[in-house]
């Protein structure tokens, strides 16, 4: 994935203030979901990733020690889940900055965790396992994920503040104009047909007269 491409993501996840909602992917276990809803503070919390990313790597050494069939699909998600939590140590950065929220401490936490991360990572790609063509991709992503994040941790945190704001009220006022936009009349043609169709069936139907054979003012003899 594109260092641009994960940005991306990043920031459309930092725009919605989606801590909560980021935790709850499948990629936490139900109790790791709970612990990082209990902590609020953003180097706290990212130090709480960090032992999720830990656990997962020792997970995956565990893996690597024994060459048993079918491993290749524990590794694959093993990797996946790793990468979705070093992007979630991202997002927590980036949301800390918009809430303008103290992050002092926290390139340096992230430099020193994830260093360690990365070698442990580069260490299994130079081993060349006999069945790494089964989860080389996912290797590699977690790989680039790493040192992307890396990148970001060294990165000034005024500017890099300054540079998510701009991002980030530039999302919202496009999501503004496209809701605005939607709101016109006409914009949303399903959605008009829809109002008007309800809108006859709520008017109140005329009666249909029964057809008569008589002429107009004739009225039948029993009639005065």
């Amino acid at each position: 994935m594109s260092n641009g491409m994960r940005k991306g993501r990043l920031l459309i996840v930092t725009l919605l203030f989606a801590l909560p909602a980021l935790a709850q992917k499948d990629f936490l276990t139900p109790s790791e979901v709970d612990q990082v809803r209990e902590v609020q503070e953003p180097v706290a919390r990212i130090k709480l990733y960090l032992s999720f990313a830990r656990q997962r790597l020792d997970q995956l050494q565990s893996l690597m020690v024994k060459d048993r069939p079918g491993r290749s699909g524990d590794i694959r998600q093993l990797l996946e889940d790793y990468g979705s939590i070093i992007e979630a140590i991202d997002t927590v950065s980036n949301d800390a900055l918009v809430r303008k929220s103290d992050l002092t401490a926290g390139p340096t936490v992230i430099a020193d965790g994830e260093k360690k991360f990365l070698d442990q990572l580069q260490k299994l790609q130079a081993s060349s396992p006999r069945d790494l063509g089964m989860y080389d991709f996912e290797l590699k992503e977690a790989i680039e994920t790493t040192s992307d994040s890396m990148e970001l941790a060294k990165q000034d945190l005024g500017a890099r503040g300054h540079d998510v704001n701009a991002k980030a009220e530039k999302e919202k006022k496009a999501v503004a104009e496209v809701n605005a936009a939607e709101k016109k009349p006409g914009a949303n043609p399903a959605a008009d047909n829809a109002e008007a169709a309800a809108a006859d069936a709520a008017k109140p139907t005329s009666v249909r007269q029964p057809p008569t054979l008589y002429r107009p003012g004739e009225k039948p003899d029993s009639q005065p």
